[in-house]
């Protein structure tokens, strides 16, 4: 119900924050190819047994056409050292390439065991329902950027609706949510860290957050969640907020990025 995210974490401190999560018992590793940690997160997870452990990982959306998204798969699996992936993702939708062509090849991956579902991430609530529409096999998540700040209401609905899983990507809004005065209230009644009460928010929320951090501490303090409950008036406040401030989840697209690769 709680990931270690890895965003932004580098092959020096990747490891030590995978290690620190599943020691600490979190069951749920989240990377991608785009984070470019894939191969650390292999020697780390080297360690460990891989029945003990779920795993995502994204396909970039330069990559989405049918033989591409393939090989990218393939190529994340052999960075991670694995030999299926308990959930991969299109990481951000593609509007150059078919999203039939792209879920073709999500369901031969799953039909040759490479993975073992298949999802995506940042898709509108109209995105998702064109995929779902298509795709040959379900749609298992949609890992959008969730927190109190940015709720996404009508793509989680949606999400509900289809029984599709919310994951949170960026669940503590990159720590611009830490200065809001409600949850800086709730925190010190509860005597919790700001982050803590945070992801409690989204668990409560039925959405899995994702928090990452490069302090094996704080990557502790981040699983501190299920001791305790928010009461409903509580978890109201906090939906009450209602800021819908995105940090990453902006209209404006570089379409010749490395992350799209789209030439004119």
């Amino acid at each position: 119900m709680v990931g270690v995210g890895t965003w932004q974490l580098d092959d020096d401190t990747v490891g030590d924050s995978v290690r620190a999560g599943l020691d600490a018992g979190y069951g749920h590793v989240d990377t991608a190819e785009g984070y470019r940690n894939e191969a650390a997160i292999g020697d780390a997870l080297a360690d460990y047994e891989r029945e003990d452990y779920f795993l995502t990982s994204k396909v970039l959306p330069k990559h989405l056409d049918y033989e591409s998204v393939i090989a990218a798969c393939e190529a994340s699996l052999d960075r991670l050292d694995t030999e299926y992936l308990d959930l991969y993702l299109v990481h951000w939708p593609n509007p150059a390439i078919s999203i039939r062509e792209t879920m073709n090849a999500m369901a031969h991956l799953k039909a040759e065991g490479k993975v073992r579902n298949v999802g995506v991430s940042n898709f509108s609530a109209y995105q998702l329902s064109a995929a779902q529409h298509v795709s040959d096999v379900p749609i298992a998540v949609n890992q959008i950027e969730y927190h109190p700040w940015n709720t996404q209401d009508d793509v989680v609905e949606h999400c509900r609706e289809t029984d599709t899983v919310v994951e949170a990507a960026a669940p503590l809004g990159r720590t611009e949510v830490f200065e809001d005065e409600t949850i800086q209230a709730v925190a010190e009644e509860y005597d919790r860290s700001v982050p803590q009460v945070i992801l409690k928010w989204a668990v409560e929320n039925d959405v899995v957050p994702l928090p990452k951090s490069t302090s094996p501490d704080h990557v502790r303090a981040n699983l501190e969640l299920f001791d305790w409950d928010l009461a409903e008036e509580d978890r109201q406040r906090i939906d009450d907020i209602g800021r819908h401030q995105p940090v990453y989840d902006h209209p404006a697209r570089d379409w010749t990025s490395d992350t799209y690769g789209i030439s004119q």
